[in-house]
């Protein structure tokens, strides 16, 4: 199992949304400069989570993005379905109606699924530290 790099550069992201002050926003050209990437590349990624419902766009001069959703509640899961979307991972194309192979992989899809959907982001700004310093 291998997520794409969009993926690694969204949860890296989101920390820093969780981290911010409840309302408050930052722009892409200061997302991008905390984790040396194009600001072009990162619009991407920003576009697909504003899709997904979890950042909104606000124009003005205090513009940039913002969560919409509470934090607490933001899981690791919804940023890596928001990149991925939400396809199996595993797909037996040889078609046979009671694929024991399927049925194993589809079990461990739903174990990690689970696993990443109770982890919260906001569980892991508190352990690295003053990240609210950084934006």
């Amino acid at each position: 199992m291998k997520y794409s790099q969009a993926t690694n550069y969204a949860l890296h992201t989101m920390m820093y949304f969780v981290a911010l002050p409840v309302g408050s926003t930052i722009g892409v050209q200061r997302l991008a400069e905390l984790q040396k990437l194009s600001p072009t590349y990162l619009s991407k990624i920003l576009t697909k989570l504003v899709k997904a419902g979890i950042i909104e766009s606000t124009p003005g001069v205090n513009g940039g993005y913002r969560l919409t959703r509470n934090k607490a509640d933001l899981s690791f899961l919804e940023v890596i379905h928001a990149i991925e979307g939400t396809a199996t991972l595993f797909h037996d194309g040889l078609h046979h109606h009671e694929c024991l192979i399927q049925d194993v992989m589809t079990q461990a899809e739903q174990q990690m699924e689970d696993y990443l959907k109770e982890r919260k982001l906001i569980e892991l700004v508190g352990q690295v530290g003053d990240v609210t310093s950084l934006v």
